[in-house]
């Protein structure tokens, strides 16, 4: 029998041991690195342990939080710019019908004074104002939700025929603006009078328009209760979007510079 014993009878005599690998190689090859901080090892776990019910649960419902923060930030970022508006009644067919809903632009009249800006600057001279407006204003052909000069509990919306400083007079059947008769496609040749009042013809005022309604024969508008002044214009009908089959941007008139 072999002399050589396992274990070794000297355990301490490095020549009895098999050859092993030494920890170089072991941690070439995915060993432990004795002199590595344990702790690490302790946050690697930590790292891979699964979230908790709880930790779930806090996490959906943070999510849910930040959704409905969004959703209220877009839908108040939308209302201040547009607003939706049902079309009742038939003042405006043949281009819009009863029932129809628009998108309005509600910022299409609107104007500020640039030297507003920098006037509460100390030491800044108060400027005169320069009133600035993004949308251009009014424009003959478009089409405006407004509150009207009578008694009623709902907006009216009507085309916008005559501007600030223009005279009009409804005669032989059609509009004459300063003397000149209006072009209007949008009413397919159909007449305009005066109703039951006698014609006259009308100077708008600064700050006010003169509007009708597309059917004539069937529309309370500026020839019976005179212009309307622009700060009343809610907005500028802009799009329609119900019913699907009308989808569209609403039509204006497009009148050459004057």
């Amino acid at each position: 029998m072999s002399s050589s014993h396992y274990p070794p009878a000297n355990p301490r005599d490095p020549d009895d041991f098999e050859p092993y690998e030494s920890y170089d190689s072991a941690n070439r090859y995915g060993g432990w690195d004795r002199e590595s901080d344990p702790g690490d090892l302790d946050d690697e776990a930590a790292m891979a342990t699964p979230p908790t019910k709880r930790q779930r649960r806090g996490g959906i419902i943070r999510e849910i939080v930040e959704t409905a923060l969004i959703a209220i930030l877009i839908f108040v970022a939308v209302r201040l710019l547009v607003l939706n508006f049902r079309v009742d009644g038939n003042s405006m067919v043949p281009n819009l019908l009863n029932g129809e809903m628009l998108l309005v632009n509600r910022n299409a009249y609107d104007s500020f004074d640039l030297y507003s800006l920098v006037d509460w600057v100390p030491g800044v001279e108060p400027a005169e104002a320069r009133e600035f407006t993004p949308f251009d204003g009014p424009d003959r052909g478009d089409i405006v939700v407004f509150d009207p000069p009578v008694s009623s509990s709902k907006p009216y919306i009507k085309r916008v025929i005559g501007l600030p400083g223009e005279t009009i007079e409804i005669r032989d059947g059609g509009v004459h603006i300063d003397g000149v008769r209006l072009d209007e496609p949008y009413i397919e040749d159909e007449i305009t009078d005066c109703g039951q009042r006698e014609c006259e013809s009308v100077t708008i005022p600064e700050g006010q328009i003169f509007v009708m309604g597309d059917n004539r024969r069937n529309s309370s508008d500026s020839r019976f209760f005179g212009p309307v002044a622009i700060d009343a214009v809610q907005g500028k009908a802009w799009v329609v979007y119900w019913p699907p089959s009308e989808v569209g941007m609403v039509s204006t008139a497009d009148y050459p510079d004057e």
